[in-house]
């Protein structure tokens, strides 16, 4: 179980102080796919990293199983990290790796012996449906197949969590289907609790039980997914269901640039190093 305790984050900058999670408090049941929708800047990122402490919180606390990591040193945030795998929109890959290296890489920096790590890889690959590509360079893969390959990744240290950042934004409506489909596969096969962060309406219909909605870092709606769709309280919700209806989104294919994969324009994604901590690796 996740629990997520009146989590406030405040960023100083040039211009002053922002404040990206106001109080933010929710509870993700073990087995759940969680979902955290809402507009660009609703601080959706930000929760989703102060989850796995990439981000430390201002305030507040969270509780992964009982324990509260914000207090946990450095050492103890590593191995904290081995059982949350996390993906992200633009798949984070290594592309001087093979895929079966990108795979092993995880245990490879927990120190797993090079005949273990590359035997999970090779199962793991086997469950994402890329038997066969072990050797592959990143390059040479479609944006579906990248993105298998860091599911694969972020599975390698048999985590009980996965967090998926815009997991889907950068692929074709097509691919989206493929993906969401797989993720549910590995929360129902593999008992893995889920959260899901996404400002795709339609993304959240098909795999999420539960979601809250975010706005200007307060959380504005919560409750199980249908009953949120179907009556929804707040404003910012209406709004979303009014400009994207659910029913066509995942039907309507978005601009694809080269491999099948959208063009990624001038989002903000985490640097390397939040990549690398994010797998374990600092």
């Amino acid at each position: 179980m996740i629990e997520i305790q009146n989590v406030t984050k405040v960023y100083e900058t040039r211009e002053g102080s922002h404040t990206a999670l106001k109080g933010v408090s929710m509870t993700i049941n073990d087995g759940d796919i969680f979902g955290i929708i809402g507009e660009s800047g609703a601080g959706k990122s930000t929760l989703v990293r102060c989850i796995n402490m990439l981000e430390a919180p201002t305030s507040g606390a969270i509780l992964i199983d009982g324990e509260d990591i914000t207090k946990h040193s450095n050492k103890q945030l590593n191995e904290d990290r081995a059982g949350i795998g996390m993906i992200f929109q633009n798949f984070s890959l290594f592309q001087q790796r093979t895929v079966l290296k990108n795979v092993t890489y995880p245990l490879e920096i927990h120190g797993t012996d090079k005949a273990t790590a590359e035997a999970r890889a090779m199962e793991l690959l086997k469950v994402v449906g890329l038997e066969g590509k072990e050797q592959r360079y990143p390059s040479e893969l479609s944006g579906g197949q990248q993105q298998r390959v860091a599911i694969a990744r972020a599975l390698a240290n048999r985590p009980k969590i996965m967090l998926c950042d815009e997991a889907t934004s950068a692929l074709d409506s097509r691919t989206t289907i493929q993906i969401l489909d797989l993720l549910q596969q590995i929360n129902r096969d593999l008992g893995v609790t889920m959260v899901v962060i996404t400002h795709a309406l339609a993304v959240a219909e098909q795999i999420c039980n539960r979601i809250v909605v975010l706005d200007d870092g307060l959380i504005v709606e919560e409750g199980e997914t249908a009953d949120v769709f179907a009556n929804p309280q707040a404003d910012i919700t209406r709004e979303l269901l009014g400009h994207k209806r659910i029913s066509s989104t995942l039907t309507e294919a978005p601009a694809v640039g080269p491999q099948g994969s959208m063009p990624l324009g001038g989002r903000d994604f985490p640097g390397e190093q939040h990549r690398m901590r994010a797998m374990g690796g600092i």
